[in-house]
């Protein structure tokens, strides 16, 4: 059987900036359903058995019609094909309310042929895969929440500080119950939107929602697995790599930010053959080139083109997603020619340039001391240095007073004197 495994779809990411003109849609949402496309395609053309898809086709937990339309448009592709296709539901395409719909809904209200939405933990066997020799053990996002329903009163009275250990054992258990009732004479996949102690994460860090109930290493390189396919980390990787089974995360469909501007970006088939090792194809997808320089200004007596030449050749910048990112003096300031640096980055998809001068942070204290000055005193002259606006720094004030003053702190010794 050879399945095609991908993950972390997010369509709607990226849905500012330029507009296709032919579709109405956002370019870099295009790049996103480009990618899509790519992946049903090569499924149709490859007459893959099986499509597994491992969670998040959006990043809204209430996408916007225009993007269910168009990650529906793709999914009936293959339901015409009569390619089995199993979709996860991930953090990002659940509500957070229980018994609200998920954004994945609507393929089990109206009986997609060949599509399968798995959004509670379960078996999925030949009967749920029309026919297909193959069992999946099939594990959706599970919020605290919902793990607390599933646990009912088994965690009451736990304290807080305990309630991850407790519930990652629960997890534990509710893979080991569905692996327990699964046939030995069938492969058997194991899929889930989660995260595996161990796994290197990239940028999706920023995008991801609430606290993480991590599986064990050793529950997903069990050896009962012939493939376990993994959704959630956008980081592409193979945490058993060399040996059996493989542990997949194939990451994001499209780069995400510029803290994936060196990740390729992959969809993976597998091929599961009884008796023999799991093949792993990874298959890179055409992505759009984001391209981010650093660059650290001193005395430069021309500063825009020591800039201009960080950003290397011209025609490297077409059609990309470009930002330079410049720390220089503040007298640098008007020696640095931003209509120049715009126009050479003309042919950049987008273009983003953060300048950030660095202003002499020394507070004048005439006679005062500084060794007189609370912390919070010392915070706000910093703050005022650094030209923090008025607003950001009042808020960040009051944090630092609930951190540094607790109501709770009357009984502790005084601070010594400085």
């Amino acid at each position: 059987m050879r399945i095609l495994h991908f993950a972390d779809a997010h369509i709607d990411m990226l849905n500012r900036g330029k507009h296709d003109p032919e579709t109405g849609l956002p370019v870099r949402v295009m790049d996103f359903l480009r990618s899509l496309d790519k992946i049903v395609e090569t499924a149709i053309n490859e007459q893959v058995d099986l499509v597994l898809f491992a969670g998040d086709a959006f990043k809204d937990r209430a996408p916007a019609p225009t993007y269910i339309r168009e990650w529906g448009k793709r999914i009936m592709r293959l339901s015409r094909a009569g390619i089995p296709t199993v979709l996860l539901v991930g953090n990002h395409d659940l509500s957070p309310a229980l018994g609200r719909a998920h954004a994945l809904d609507a393929f089990t209200t109206f009986e997609v042929p060949y599509v399968h939405v798995v959004d509670k933990p379960r078996l999925l066997t030949p009967e749920d895969l029309n026919g297909l020799p193959l069992q999946i053990v099939a594990l959706p996002w599970l919020s605290r929440s919902r793990l607390l329903a599933l646990a009912g009163e088994q965690l009451e009275g736990v304290p807080q500080s305990e309630l991850y250990r407790h519930l990652e054992l629960l997890l534990d258990r509710t893979v080991q119950n569905l692996l327990d009732q699964a046939k030995p004479d069938l492969p058997l996949i194991l899929t889930a939107h989660a995260s595996v102690q161990g796994a290197k994460y990239g940028a999706e860090r920023l995008v991801m929602l609430g606290h993480d109930l991590v599986l064990p290493p050793s529950l997903v390189k069990d050896p009962r697995w012939a493939y376990v396919a993994l959704g959630h980390i956008h980081k592409a990787q193979d945490l058993n790599e060399g040996n059996q089974p493989p542990v997949v995360y194939p990451g994001s469909i499209e780069r995400v930010d510029f803290g994936e501007a060196h990740e390729d970006k992959f969809f993976v088939i597998a091929t599961i053959e009884p008796g023999k090792p799991t093949e792993v194809a990874w298959r890179k997808l055409p992505v759009r080139p984001v391209i981010e320089r650093r660059v650290t200004l001193t005395n430069e007596v021309s500063p825009t083109q020591r800039l201009i030449e960080a950003l290397g050749p011209r025609e490297n910048l077409a059609g990309a997603v470009v930002r330079l990112v410049v720390d220089y003096p503040q007298a640098l300031e008007a020696m640095i020619d931003d209509h120049e640096l715009r126009a050479y980055a003309s042919e950049a998809l987008e273009f983003h340039l953060i300048k950030r001068p660095q202003i002499e942070a020394r507070a004048r204290l005439g006679d005062e001391s500084l060794e007189r000055l609370t912390h919070l005193e010392l915070l706000e002259k910093y703050l005022l240095a650094k030209s923090v606006e008025a607003e950001e720094r009042t808020a960040l004030l009051t944090l630092a007073r609930e951190i540094l003053e607790p109501a709770a702190d009357d009984d502790l010794p005084a601070e010594p004197s400085r």
